[in-house]
């Protein structure tokens, strides 16, 4: 089809079902989209002055024909190797699509949390549906997930629930006591006192009976003294409270709904112990929390946007102990890698000792690869970009662990137009950049949207590019 109002097919997006055909319109000149439905058009929405059978993106209508195709909802994707594509801008999807397929690793494309939607002025309602619209576009017929990453509390969980999504990443790191990592042993019987014993359906004498054991011993690589027990519970104690209570609201919130939940304490102060890892996931299993992963905090530093900073043999012991405590539980759940963009040297480690069972977490990268198509088709705009993002960094820096230096990442001026796009491969301008996101879209954010649509082929193949350096450890042969 190419009418004249200027609408062409979106090749690949053509599909007949229960005798009505579905495609996805593309205009040639503003690269904007719409859905086309020759057939039963009841209950779709026609795009004002477009005729009846074209119709706009709409909540509405993502609505209607996710009940008519049913594989685009998403859905629990269970115990196989995952991957995480957050999409801050809405338009990196059919990059992903392409990335993924053919790897048999299961994705999950919709993937916000609430603080970058915060950041980005989305909804949960919309990143679903802009994932949703691309697996559409790109006639993605697997299962695919969607995930409302790191949920701080319960009152997070209703947006989320109400738009269909099927993971559920709690982060419990504001009750992770990070301090009883140097607490003396007085102070950690203080606080192992005044945890919610009720809560955690259980006791002090309980708890020593289920760890303090040879088995338990063996996984956590010492004895389990009563130091190292009471800061297992001192430090983590609260957090499994918490991480239960959120999954009781997304039980509750999705009303019979399948769903699974990831427990994530990456992002706190100090490194997860194996004994650490062998009590949060016990205590979670034996409290019925069906977390599906979990994302320790591993020795050494993941950092946004970069690759593993620190000693990888080191790494690959505390894997292999981490996995081992996964199958000692029976593999019901995955290690899960977050901040997991660019660690190039993490994953074949973590694939060869958890055999497969990885959920990879990525999220800003594919935000870079659309400033990196900025510095290529439009260096004068990327220019400002940067120096802005410079002039943000120590301010927007303060929630995320980076150890970039403005210092080191040039003025604009000092750079002649072929040497901009270098930077998006430069450790300190990439941290810059990604850390920023929020600042420069509030700034810039029409510029990008309109860049990106204008070259959204090419955006694509630098989204695939990106990501089958990631995937192709992960790629089940």
């Amino acid at each position: 089809m190419n009418d004249a109002h200027g609408l062409t097919v979106v090749p690949g997006s053509q599909i007949e079902h229960d005798g009505t055909a579905y495609s996805m319109l593309k205009h040639t000149a503003t690269h904007e989209r719409f859905l086309h439905v020759d057939g039963d058009a009841a209950d779709f929405e026609s795009a004002p002055g477009r005729g009846p059978a074209v119709m706009a993106l709409s909540a509405h209508n993502a609505a209607v024909l996710r009940e008519r195709l049913p594989w685009l909802k998403p859905v629990p994707l269970g115990l196989v190797t995952s991957a995480g594509f957050g999409d801050r801008l809405g338009q990196a999807t059919p990059g992903h699509v392409a990335a993924v397929r053919g790897t048999g690793v299961a994705p999950i494309f919709a993937q916000q949390s609430v603080r970058e939607n915060a950041r980005t002025g989305r909804t949960p309602q919309q990143v679903l549906d802009d994932a949703m619209w691309a697996v559409f576009e790109t006639g993605w017929r697997d299962p695919w997930g969607a995930d409302a990453d790191h949920l701080k509390q319960p009152l997070d969980v209703m947006p989320f629930a109400d738009a269909g999504y099927t993971f559920y990443t709690v982060d419990p790191g504001d009750h992770v006591d990070d301090a009883a990592e140097t607490d003396d042993l007085d102070t950690l019987r203080a606080k192992v006192v005044r945890l919610d014993w009720q809560a955690l359906h259980a006791s002090w004498d309980q708890a020593v009976e289920r760890y303090a054991t040879a088995r338990v011993a063996a996984l956590a690589g010492g004895p389990v003294d009563e130091a190292a027990l009471l800061k297992a519970f001192a430090k983590y104690g609260a957090a499994i409270v918490h991480a239960a209570r959120v999954t009781r609201a997304v039980s509750d919130s999705v009303s019979g709904g399948a769903f699974e939940m990831e427990v994530s304490v990456d992002e706190t102060g100090t490194t997860t112990s194996l004994l650490e890892h062998v009590v949060i996931a016990g205590e979670l299993i034996r409290m019925g929390v069906p977390f599906v992963s979990l994302a320790p905090r591993f020795v050494g530093r993941f950092e946004k946007g970069v690759d593993y900073i620190g000693d990888l043999a080191e790494l690959e012991r505390n894997i292999a102990g981490h996995a081992a405590i996964m199958r000692h539980y029976g593999n019901r759940y995955k290690l899960s890698l977050h901040t997991g963009s660019d660690k190039f040297g993490v994953y074949p480690i973590a694939m060869r000792y958890t055999n497969g069972l990885v959920h990879l977490k990525t999220a800003g990268t594919s935000y870079l690869e659309a400033l990196r198509l900025m510095a290529q088709v439009d260096p004068a705009l990327f220019r400002h970009v940067l120096d802005f993002a410079r002039s943000r960094y120590e301010a927007d820096r303060k929630t995320y662990h980076v150890s970039a230096e403005v210092a080191r990442v040039p003025e604009s001026s000092a750079l002649t137009d072929d040497r901009l796009p270098a930077l998006l491969d430069d450790f300190d301008a990439r941290q810059v950049l990604h850390v920023t996101f929020g600042s420069v879209l509030d700034t810039f954010g029409p510029e990008l949207h309109a860049l990106v649509r204008a070259h959204d082929d090419a955006y694509a193949d630098l989204i695939k590019r990106h990501f089958d350096k990631h995937l192709a450890p992960l790629a089940q042969h």
